[in-house]
């Protein structure tokens, strides 16, 4: 059963990872933040279950009024392209507040949001994570290499953790959010981000030097656990084990971008701030 699991997550991975290198070097900005739009609106669709919205009528409305941010996010880049550099900073803000919350989370102690702060959530989630990707993607010349260093940065650091938790895991991370996670987990994830960081210093050295590249990945790949926490958490309240099941191994697409949907913002503003 394990290897079959396994072999589905591979199977699946390769398809997605395939896709998005596509996606990446063949569409332009606007088309590829269409296709983006459509993956945040399905994600969107997830997160109703998360948010508890038991209704059609309010399902509908959380995915019209995301689909209206999106809206109002493409036509604020459109008109000034330093909203970009506002949206991430305030979204990074966000995620450091979540990681305050997740540390002082303690079960039946904590208070629990409803339904509307959920969904508010999922705003704050998703819609900053999608400008950024399209923001990247459009940095002249190297954009949509960027784009896949930041998600081939994800999938290392999720792919090393994994193994290295089966491997070595013994200490859990956050028993009362998700029992599966442990710290060996995440020093496996540092140690293959630490390797992002010296690919990106010898690729890209006009963005930093390999010491700041090295601490700027371990940054993103600790804010991406916040991430996968978060949603961890929020499953967890909902009592699902999965956001869904679109994607065999991988479960739902939520599932496959809770951590790049809070390094994408962080990674945009930290190379707005190097000058790009």
């Amino acid at each position: 059963m394990a290897a079959s699991m396994l072999a589905r997550r591979i199977v699946t991975a390769l398809i997605l990872i395939s896709l998005v290198v596509a996606g990446a070097f063949y569409l332009s900005t606007p088309l590829l933040s269409l296709v983006f739009a459509a993956v945040v609106m399905a994600a969107g669709m997830e997160w109703t279950h998360l948010a508890g919205i038991r209704t059609a009528t309010g399902r509908w409305l959380f995915l019209v009024m995301l689909g209206a941010a999106l809206g109002l996010a493409a036509w604020l880049l459109s008109t000034d392209p330093g909203w970009g550099w506002r949206i991430a900073s305030a979204a990074v803000l966000w995620w450091i507040l979540v990681a305050i919350i997740l540390f002082r989370y303690r079960p039946g102690r904590s208070p629990v949001p409803g339904t509307l702060a959920k969904s508010v959530f999922g705003g704050l989630v998703l819609v900053p994570a999608w400008t950024s990707l399209v923001v990247v993607h459009g940095i002249e010349g190297d954009g949509p290499a960027l784009l896949l260093f930041l998600l081939v940065l994800t999938w290392v650091a999720d792919s090393s953790a994994y193994f290295s938790g089966r491997r070595w895991g013994k200490t859990k991370l956050a028993p009362d959010i998700s029992p599966g996670k442990s710290r060996e987990g995440v020093y496996g994830a540092l140690a293959g981000a630490a390797a992002c960081g010296l690919f990106l210093a010898w690729w890209r050295p006009e963005t930093g030097g390999p010491v700041l590249m090295i601490v700027f990945c371990l940054a993103l790949t600790l804010i991406s656990v916040v991430g996968d926490l978060f949603e961890s958490l929020l499953k967890r309240q909902a009592g699902v084990k999965d956001s869904g099941s679109i994607l065999p191994g991988h479960g739902g697409v939520l599932d496959r971008i809770d951590s790049l949907t809070a390094a994408a913002p962080l990674f945009l503003a930290g190379l707005l701030m190097s000058g790009l």
